[in-house]
């Protein structure tokens, strides 16, 4: 069942203005997921929807946004420093409209929990940001597809908040061996969820007797799991 979600509106300074949607937990004082969107569709589409809901019906409550590129209907992502920018300014108004007094966790799939793990990396130096207690990551664009030798790996060293990674063993952004030899050798603890047979969208072939709901429940079923456990943040009461 895909649960309501509530509109918010991100303005994000000079920038402009984004649309967000809150997907809350029956529970009260859940923990908060902020998950971004990946590089060829925006917030709604099925996977986002399917994962949000899932999420909320699961305990976690969460906010997906859209990047400004996607807000302004343009196929092509931003550069690198806006999406940057777009994910800090909004955990800062998702942080202020909300709340979270549980964990606050940020990721995405695919460019969107890559995009956070680059901000994470340095992350800016304000409440809103020295709440994060994990990074979840939905489909790590290890590198371009058939390009091993152009890696987005050189700021994951210095990431310090635990990580939590589902990746499909087929996947062409990078394959369970890619994965593992890269986040085993950072300090960060990570904690896997490899989809067996699964591509970069977690789809697996007919043979696995697995539906989409089959694998997408077990991924958000983990991840909640997973956000649980995580310990709670400082925010004066």
């Amino acid at each position: 069942m895909t649960a309501t979600a509530r509109e918010l509106s991100l303005p994000l300074g000079a920038s402009g203005t984004v649309t967000a949607r809150h997907f809350a937990a029956s529970s009260a004082g859940a923990p908060l997921l902020v998950l971004a969107h990946g590089a060829g569709a925006d917030q709604r589409q099925r996977f986002m929807v399917t994962v949000a809901s899932n999420l909320a019906a699961a305990g976690v409550q969460v906010v997906t946004f859209n990047f400004l590129y996607t807000e302004q209907r343009r196929r092509s992502p931003d550069r690198a420093p806006l999406l940057e920018d777009t994910w800090r300014a909004a955990l800062e108004r998702i942080d202020a409209e909300l709340s979270p007094k549980q964990a606050v966790v940020v990721g995405g799939k695919s460019m969107g929990g890559r995009i956070a793990s680059q901000v994470l990396a340095a992350p800016p130096a304000t409440p809103a940001w020295s709440r994060v207690r994990g990074l979840v990551l939905l489909g790590y664009p290890l590198h371009p597809p058939g390009k091993p030798d152009a890696p987005r790996t050189a700021h994951l060293p210095r990431i310090r908040v635990p990580i939590l990674l589902a990746q499909g063993t087929r996947d062409s952004f990078g394959t369970r061996d890619e994965v593992t030899q890269v986040f085993d050798a950072i300090p960060a603890r990570v904690t896997y969820n490899f989809i067996e047979g699964g591509d970069h969208s977690f789809a697996v072939p007919k043979s696995s007797g697995l539906t989409e709901r089959d694998v997408l429940n077990g991924i958000t079923l983990r991840t909640a799991e997973w956000i649980k456990r995580l310990p709670r943040p400082d925010r004066p009461e």
